[in-house]
């Protein structure tokens, strides 16, 4: 039986989950103002303090050390640069990979996504953050490796006899790095010169970021004291010209995507509502997810983390269910609590009610790639089981800009005329 037509209308007279998490993550970050200066000046020294080993290609296959019932084990929030220091394998992956803002895909069309969110074209490379310390710069990947070493023109970036300011100040970009050109492009930023700017919203950390980057030289060709080009991402505001400037307009770089930012939104670290990714195949090589020999399988194919109750979710925050396995299958499979498991999607596809999953046919595969850091998040799923049946188009962004535009502009003349 066909899968049911998963396209919305620009508007809706029920609010979607999606936009329910967006308005929930934006209270959240109005009432709960967490330290953020302490959380930057935490990403910064362990940068420096973990080992240079890459977890990737040597990870820890041994089982964790038994942890006393009266000592247990502290949760990755806890975690200090020492402790940090001594995760392997997974948990150096989950660590670092929550360090970063990472974007849900794009399920749903946001309410006035002309009005409060930023568009830019995600270059096509490796994401990763960059710290420049002490006299020297470092890059990580999500996973926890190293990604380079080296000096720059970022602040205290590089040992140089002329260098000002304080030798203790530190400054962390958010980055992806596009191996063809051998340039860091920075789509973020999260500290600069000891000054935390994850409590800033989005739209003035971009604007502190165009108007401070270029006066360090990190745009400037590299050099001796500076080995690789910083660049900036051009943001549009997510009007029709903005989102036809990040979707057609050639870039220096490689186009992987649309990125989308909500003005009004702080560098969330770990998935957050409040940015969104999109794919079509004008703007992206990769839309579909392939296997490891590069193909789009038949079937669409998902990894969900195994709990102790037999239930498979994803890595969201609550965790959304997809499944459950019996017990005597999974001592069958040797399926431990925690491990991750790639199933394809049947002929039965997935059935939502009001937004919410409330059926999966999944069948089993394999166990997933030990160097895989967690589980696949919800909206990803999603996005991916509408490519294959009912896309979100470049036409529906721009109706729906259209239609939100056309609101604001009658709700106003109503306010003249009163």
């Amino acid at each position: 039986m066909a899968p049911p037509d998963l396209r919305r209308p620009f508007k809706r007279p029920a609010i979607s989950d999606q936009e329910r998490r967006r308005q929930q993550s934006l209270l959240r970050q109005a009432q709960n103002r967490r330290d953020a200066q302490h959380h930057a000046r935490f990403l910064a020294s362990t940068a420096f303090s973990l080992p240079s080993q890459t977890p990737e290609l040597e990870p820890s296959l041994s089982q964790p050390e038994h942890v006393p019932d009266s000592q247990p084990e502290p949760s990755f929030k806890d975690l200090d640069v020492v402790e940090a220091s001594k995760l392997k394998g997974a948990e150096a992956r989950k660590w670092f990979a929550k360090q970063l803002m990472l974007p849900e895909w794009m399920i749903d069309i946001p309410d006035k996504l002309a009005i409060d969110w930023f568009v830019f074209a995600r270059p096509s490379g490796k994401r990763c953050f960059v710290v420049s310390c002490n006299g020297t710069t470092i890059s990580r990947l999500k996973n926890g490796s190293i990604l380079h070493r080296f000096p720059s023109a970022l602040p205290n970036g590089a040992r140089r006899k002329d260098a000002s300011g304080s030798s203790q100040s530190y400054s962390i970009l958010d980055c992806i790095f596009h191996e063809v050109d051998q340039t860091y492009y920075v789509i973020d930023m999260i500290c600069w010169k000891g000054y935390s700017l994850c409590d800033c919203t989005s739209e003035f950390r971009f604007f502190w970021l165009n108007s401070k980057l270029a006066e360090t030289g990190a745009c400037d060709p590299p050099s001796y004291y500076h080995k690789y080009r910083f660049s900036l991402v051009p943001v549009y505001s997510c009007d029709q010209d903005g989102l036809s400037a990040a979707y057609t307009a050639a870039m220096p770089y490689v186009k992987d995507g649309l990125l989308f930012y909500n003005k009004h939104a702080h560098y969330q670290t770990g998935i957050t509502p409040l940015a969104l990714v999109w794919k079509d195949r004008n703007c992206s090589q990769y839309v579909m997810d392939t296997d490891n020999k590069g193909l789009v399988p038949s079937q669409q194919q998902v990894v969900l983390e195994l709990q102790e109750d037999g239930k498979v979710t994803t890595c969201d925050d609550p965790p959304v269910v997809f499944g459950c396995l019996d017990g005597n299958y999974t001592q069958q499979l040797e399926l431990n609590s925690g491990c991750l498991i790639r199933f394809a999607i049947g002929e039965g596809g997935l059935v939502l009610v009001d937004g919410k999953l409330e059926k999966a046919d999944l069948n089993y595969l394999s166990q997933a790639n030990r160097a895989r850091a967690s589980a696949d998040i919800f909206s990803k799923v999603m996005f991916q089981y509408s490519v294959r049946h009912s896309p979100l188009r470049i036409d529906d962004l721009l109706g729906s800009i259209i239609s939100t535009l056309d609101q604001e502009s009658k709700a106003c003349d109503i306010d003249m005329d009163g």
